[in-house]
């Protein structure tokens, strides 16, 4: 009853609001393929995840909260040490709605409606769950569009478009062609290179998470990490073993193909799992504790005796560069490790500190990799 009260309130409001000033109706197309008239530039956004600051801040770089009036409720927990570098410098993110998930059935669509966003920007992997709640049809009916992005699922066939998408619904079409072009100059430093030189590809696992629960272990199939590893140059293990995205391997599979190298991704989630075994690479991290943790991650049956713990070469990175357009840091870390005589004059600290100078609002702070091999 509440629901339809509120509803009825709604449509009633958007019939007598006019257009925001300089604001046109116009049709875009969102990653899943649909068609979605949205008036723009938008005023008033919905975040249905709140790591999607990470692309906002590359465009309203002033503010990357002004437009932002509900989110999802994971930046404070998935990526605590950023989320307080931006609160540092943005006291009143902190009094931003926010809302559960959409996928685990606790989204409160009642007060997201009470808020009147202009746009919902949701992620591509909530499609389902929005689907079967019906959420689409309930939000359109109060004026209230929905468009999908991707920089998880597939990151190399979607972050461009959903880029470009957010651009085109903030009025920052230059702006977001600009950002563009930096990512694909920076992964073309590592792609031409491996396209020419034709090296050796060490094998590679890629633990997803790793020390985040005692399961072992959860990795990436042929995207995301997964395709970071063959663009740096290396040969994912768990390419031929996992079907999708993400998915897991076993102890038996890992010692089987006895990898050249290994890669945890890591990040601080306290919030999640109190002193758990996780790796806390991140934004000003304590890379001494990194290193103890990712040392301790080696002695599991999963990994003991393996040429790369055997060698040295085990590395950790942050995790969140798996859902964030900053993914070609990742990358050229990562060809440094795979083949260091290569890149050894590519600095991927530096290219991450020119992103924040060129595109971000707050400074760089290192700490989002550790690895072995620095201590030998």
């Amino acid at each position: 009853m509440i629901l339809k009260s509120i509803f009825a309130a709604a449509v009633a409001l958007a019939a007598l609001m006019p257009l925001t000033h300089g604001a046109r109706a116009e049709t875009v197309t969102d990653i899943s393929g649909r068609k979605v008239e949205v008036k723009t530039p938008v005023e008033k956004v919905f975040l249905g995840e709140g790591r999607q600051i990470y692309l906002i801040a590359a465009l309203d770089t002033d503010n990357p909260f002004k437009r932002i009036v509900g989110w999802r409720e994971d930046f404070s927990q998935a990526d605590p040490d950023n989320y307080a570098v931006y609160l540092g410098k943005f006291p009143s993110m902190a009094t931003i709605p926010t809302f559960g998930g959409f996928k685990d059935g606790t989204f409160d669509i009642e007060q997201a409606i009470a808020l009147q966003p202009d746009v919902m920007i949701m992620n591509i992997e909530s499609k389902q769950a929005t689907e079967d709640a019906q959420y689409i049809e309930k939000l359109a009916a109060v004026g209230i569009p929905v468009v999908y992005v991707d920089f998880r699922e597939h990151p190399f066939t979607n972050t461009e478009p959903s880029m470009r998408l957010i651009g085109k619904l903030f009025g920052q079409e230059k702006r977001a062609e600009a950002f563009i072009a930096y990512r694909a100059a920076q992964i073309a430093r590592v792609t031409e290179v491996i396209a020419e030189k034709d090296p050796k590809r060490p094998t590679v696992f890629v633990e997803r998470a790793g020390g985040y629960s005692d399961d072992c272990c959860m990795s990436f199939g042929n995207d995301n990490f997964g395709k970071f590893v063959e663009m740096a140059g290396g040969r994912n293990i768990a390419a031929d073993l996992i079907p999708g995205t993400f998915g897991a391997l076993n102890p038996e599979q890992i010692i089987a193909s006895d990898p050249d190298q290994v890669i945890v991704t890591g990040g601080n989630w306290e919030a999640y799992v109190p002193g758990g075994k996780w790796v806390g690479v991140g934004p000003g991290a304590d890379e001494a504790a990194a290193m103890k943790k990712l040392k301790s991650l080696t002695e599991r049956p999963a990994l003991t005796g393996i040429k790369a713990v055997e060698n040295g070469q085990v590395h950790a990175i942050w995790h969140q560069f798996y859902n964030s357009p900053y993914q070609f840091v990742a990358i050229q870390q990562m060809a440094k490790w795979l083949h260091p005589d290569l890149f050894a004059d590519l600095d991927a600290e530096a290219t991450f500190k020119e992103l924040h100078e060129k595109f971000l609002p707050v400074e760089y702070r290192p700490g989002h990799w550790v690895s072995l091999s620095d201590g030998q």
